[in-house]
């Protein structure tokens, strides 16, 4: 078959993405190539398609046994045949795996760096291989964000197999870890291919400075707001992750945790959850993600702000992967930016993490379009606002704070720049803590001078002096304030300068009437159904939904994976009512017509 064949008949599309066709004819000619594309841009098809097309079995290199598992599931309800040599199978399993590549009926083997190391000498010089694939590509570099020791052998690949094309794909790396990546495998003369980062149906939001108790009453409020919606939240600690799960959990919302600090079982018992949809919330840690490829997540949560603009695309890019609108939601404060910031410096690579983590910050603190900032980062410029993050809806305003600003660095500066920001605030407020009175603070002219204003909005205010330059954090003096020369121009009245009005209302309740870009349902030609540019019926998707889940049950499968969301909203819209209608809907290929058309159109043709 040909390779649009293969795309209609496996996966029920017919057209490519921007780049995937040129990449598959570049492996197809047995060229190494270098792809990077967004997380749910596409980057699998890539190698599938290759893979069935050529003779031989492709091979596919995944960190994680839970994301081969993923990718296994979903090419065997496609009809392709693909399996995994992970340390969960047993021996028989493994046998008929080996047996099936041998006499290459496999299409596709994942297998993990440590296992193919082990197997090069055995199985895979006895096999026909069609070509290596390298998913999670960044792992390799000591510049990528989620380095893996055992990725740099990989360079074995062209030494052993000289004659196989190599691709590596990732969804974030910036030019250094590129070039990076090209080395450490030995990539000859590879083709680049560097699509999009632009997700433009996931809205981009920021929320700064709040307190613990009411990031926990927004959450909750926003997760009312999207019953039966899946989503994830991730946190700095593992503490955190508990503290909201057992949150949620109180307040009715079906939730678990994931962090590195559990057993292998507990964390494959709540990723199971979550794939199949026993949970709507996982309160995680940045341990998990990587190794899903859940397609109806419908939004996720920061609770703090991650170290680098790679660690924080690559989570967000868990939602929305079906191409519906997703939502994103970041919390920061000046607590995150310390802490990760210490983080920075304590790391082997100071000068790298804290320049990422200052790119994250500029990000959060930005006062133009996020989507033009996140862009701009991986190096593609765009000349218009989004419309679709909350600057662009909502743009800041600002005041006169040169009063406020003068305050705050009068209390540094009568401390000998000596405390840090929470004394600061304790000085401002007129709270005679411990350390106040000790040190006499509480004598000082500025004490209580800015006892108007809450503990929350001189947090930050000063958090926007820091962002502006007035101060600067001494974090190898224990984290104390110090007056920056831009700081004391407005100290001594050589300069005015503005802050951004808090919007306090935004605390109260997240915005459950928050219009989302609409799914645009793709308008085809289905003979006997003239009309395909109907309105969705919100009770036919539930019942698909629900239709959809029996399914997966049945087979053991996550409910995703039988179909996208984006696929019922199409099924609800179009209401195709035979089974040849039910083929044109985009992303249902022939073998899944086959397999569920009867079903699903029997379903609609009662809501018809």
């Amino acid at each position: 078959m040909d390779i649009k064949t293969v795309l209609k008949n496996y996966y029920g599309y017919d057209t490519f993405r921007v780049h995937q066709e040129e990449i598959i004819n570049t492996v197809l000619r047995r060229q190494d190539c270098l792809v990077l594309m967004p997380t749910g841009g596409g980057k699998s098809l890539c190698y599938q398609i290759p893979a069935i097309v050529l003779p031989g079995t492709a091979v596919i290199i995944s960190p994680l046994i839970s994301l081969m598992k993923d990718q296994v599931e979903s090419l065997q309800v496609n009809g392709i045949e693909a399996a995994a040599l992970h340390s969960g199978n047993d021996s028989n399993k493994d046998t008929i795996i080996r047996r099936k590549c041998l006499d290459g009926t496999l299409k596709l083997l994942y297998i993990s760096p440590e296992k193919l190391m082990t197997e090069i000498p055995f199985l895979l010089k006895q096999m026909k291989i069609s070509l290596f694939a390298i998913d999670e590509a960044h792992c390799i570099s000591h510049w990528g964000h989620d380095f893996r020791p055992e990725y740099t052998q990989l360079d074995v690949l062209h030494r052993e197999f000289p004659d196989v094309p190599v691709m590596a794909l990732t969804a974030t790396a910036d030019k250094i870890t590129r070039q990076d990546i090209i080395k450490q495998l030995q990539l000859n003369n590879p083709s680049i291919f560097i699509s999009s980062f632009d997700r433009p149906n996931l809205s981009l939001t920021v929320k700064r400075g709040y307190a613990s108790k009411e990031k926990d009453s927004y959450i909750l409020n926003f997760i009312k707001a999207r019953p039966l919606e899946s989503g994830i939240i991730y946190c700095l600690s593992r503490k955190t992750t508990e503290k909201v799960a057992n949150f949620l959990l109180k307040n009715g919302i079906k939730s678990s945790i994931y962090h590195a600090g559990m057993n292998q079982q507990d964390r494959d018992k709540a990723q199971l959850e979550f794939q199949r949809d026993d949970v709507q919330v996982v309160c995680a840690t940045i341990a998990f993600g990587m190794g899903i490829d859940k397609s109806n997540v419908r939004w996720v949560v920061h609770y703090n702000m991650p170290k680098s603009i790679e660690s924080f695309y690559q989570e967000i890019g868990r939602a929305g992967r079906d191409g519906a609108p997703a939502d994103t939601i970041l919390f920061y404060s000046l607590a995150d930016v310390i802490q990760l910031s210490q983080f920075a410096k304590d790391s082997g690579q100071k000068e790298v993490n804290l320049e990422k983590l200052h790119r994250m910050q500029e990000y959060a603190e930005s006062g133009v379009c996020r989507r033009r900032i996140l862009l701009n980062y991986f190096g593609e410029q765009r000349d218009h606002d989004c419309g679709n993050c909350d600057i662009c809806e909502h743009p800041p305003r600002r005041f006169d704070g040169t009063e406020y600003i003068q305050m705050a660095l009068s209390a540094v500066k009568r401390t000998d720049e000596s405390i840090r920001t929470s004394t600061v605030v304790e000085i401002l407020k007129g709270i005679s803590s411990p350390t106040v009175k000790k040190k006499g603070y509480n004598t000082l002219k500025t004490f209580s001078v800015g006892k108007a204003i809450s503990t929350n909005d001189w947090q930050d205010y000063l958090l926007q002096m820091l962002q502006m330059g007035f101060i600067e954090i001494a974090y190898n003096q224990g984290n104390i304030v110090k007056i920056t020369d831009s700081g004391y121009d407005v100290l001594y009245g050589r300069k005015r300068a503005e802050l951004c009005v808090i919007d306090h209302s935004a605390k109260e309740t997240a915005n459950s009437n928050k219009k989302r870009l609409h799914l645009e349902i793709p308008t085809i030609t289905i003979p006997g159904l003239p009309d395909t540019t109907g309105v969705e019926d919100k009770k036919l998707f539930e019942a698909l939904r629900t239709l959809r889940r029996q399914c997966a049950e049945e087979e053991g499968f996550p409910p995703y994976i039988i179909f996208t969301d984006k696929v019922l909203h199409s099924l609800a819209t179009i209401k195709p009512i035979s089974l040849e209608a039910f083929g044109y809907i985009q992303g249902i290929g022939t073998h899944k017509q086959q397999k569920y058309g009867q079903r699903f159109v029997s379903l609609i043709q009662k809501f018809v």
